[in-house]
């Protein structure tokens, strides 16, 4: 009996899931640990939300099995919030699929539509699932760039042109996790145009398009015309409406793409929980006030992270949208390494980060900060990351504090 599973060789060491225990070894001994290494929102979602999940959930006829591809309430709820945000029309019967957050719904959508040993254009660095996915499910990845620029299209040629099979499919996820870059609608009205020149599906992952800051509203690929003949988008409401552990995410847009991971997902689970589906429900019908409070919140997160950070010795870049900052390393220890940097910065600082080589061998030399605590304990991060700096013979900039 063999022990040498096929796709368990396929995967490399999680090396962020170290950080993680070592994150849960140091606060299971009594460390005060200030984490930002995880994308896990501090915040409640809406009180109206809370309730509606309490009311059904008292209606004995709530539990038992819900629907795969979603509650049509739901359905209907999130093609309505994609025609008021976006401008665009979708039928909630072919066009969207209810998925347990956008993480299952890029793993279900990679089952269904990878063959082994296909190629995938996926984004490096970027948030695993976006190669992990296809990996898992017999593929084969090629890596094109994350900065939407020239070369991101001259990279893109040139996978067409060289690449034996050639790819099938381009993955993609802007606001960028974990780089925080952004596009505009002109990026992807070219990367349409290109997926329809080479015969590619596009797989668009939006998990962040409420966080955006300085009053530029991120777009949909699904707003540029004919897109939908390509591409599939996924979006989220665990950062939108702070509901993360709940697990609700969508699938929108081509319909063959949609029926496709429908089909895998009827063989794989029967839904989420109904009362969750019908407090989705209530999250995208109900009162939007939460989505611009949290917005505003999480951007003067990245201002007192920036700036805070920047008087500890330690400029980090300020991200236009998403709920994290990819920092490069300071230049004085940049010959450690994104993880042995985060192990230090945990141990010595106190301090969680996420290791950048986590999203990528593109990755190395940064990390990935998570603004999910308050601005008081973003401020005391910086007093420690100051602490630690100078430790190691990082001076503090003349004038500068970190409080």
């Amino acid at each position: 009996m063999s022990d040498e599973f096929y796709r368990m060789k396929r995967l490399p060491p999680y090396v962020i899931a170290e950080v993680n225990a070592m994150r849960a070894a140091a606060r299971a001994g009594g460390e005060d640990i200030i984490d930002l290494g995880m994308g896990n929102p501090d915040l409640p979602p809406p009180d109206h939300v809370i309730e509606k999940l309490v009311e059904v959930a008292r209606k004995p006829s709530a539990h038992g099995y819900s629907q795969s591809r979603g509650i049509p309430g739901l359905r209907r709820a999130q093609a309505n919030y994609y025609g008021r945000r976006f401008g665009v029309d979708i039928d909630p019967e072919s066009e969207v699929v209810v998925t347990m957050g956008s993480k299952e719904g890029l793993a279900s959508l990679a089952t269904a539509i990878t063959a082994p040993g296909d190629v995938i254009l996926a984004p490096n660095p970027s948030y695993p699932i976006h190669m992990f996915g296809f990996i898992i499910a017999g593929a084969t990845i090629r890596a094109v760039p994350t900065t939407p620029d020239e070369h991101y299209f001259e990279s893109l040629e040139r996978a067409m042109a060289f690449t034996v099979p050639r790819p099938s499919v381009l993955v993609m996820g802007y606001p960028s996790n974990p780089t925080a870059e952004v596009v505009d609608l002109a990026f992807y009205e070219r990367v349409v145009a290109f997926a329809k020149e080479h015969g590619l599906w596009v797989i668009s992952d939006l998990a962040y398009s409420e966080l955006y800051y300085d009053g530029c509203p991120t777009p949909s690929i699904l707003q540029v015309k004919g897109a939908k003949d390509v591409a599939i988008e996924f979006t989220s409401l665990s950062k939108t409406y702070s509901m993360a552990g709940w697990r609700m995410g969508f699938g929108v847009g081509n319909k063959k793409l949609i029926a496709a991971m429908t089909r895998v997902k009827s063989y794989l689970d029967y839904g989420a929980f109904t009362p969750i589906q019908a407090a989705a429900c209530a999250a995208l019908n109900g009162p939007q006030d939460i989505v611009e409070k949290n917005r505003q919140l999480y951007h003067k997160r990245r201002d007192v992270l920036v700036e805070s950070f920047g008087r500890a010795g330690w400029d980090i870049p300020s991200p236009r949208a998403s709920m994290f900052a990819w920092a490069p390393l300071p230049p004085a220890l940049a010959h450690l390494g994104s993880l042995e940097f985060s192990k230090q910065l945990l141990t010595e600082a106190k301090v969680a980060v996420a290791p950048g080589v986590g999203y990528g061998e593109n990755g190395e030399g940064y990390v990935r900060i998570a603004m999910v605590e308050n601005e008081q304990r973003l401020r005391q991060a910086a007093r420690n990351v100051k602490k630690y700096l100078q430790s190691m013979g990082v001076n503090t900039p003349a004038g500068r504090s970190a409080g």
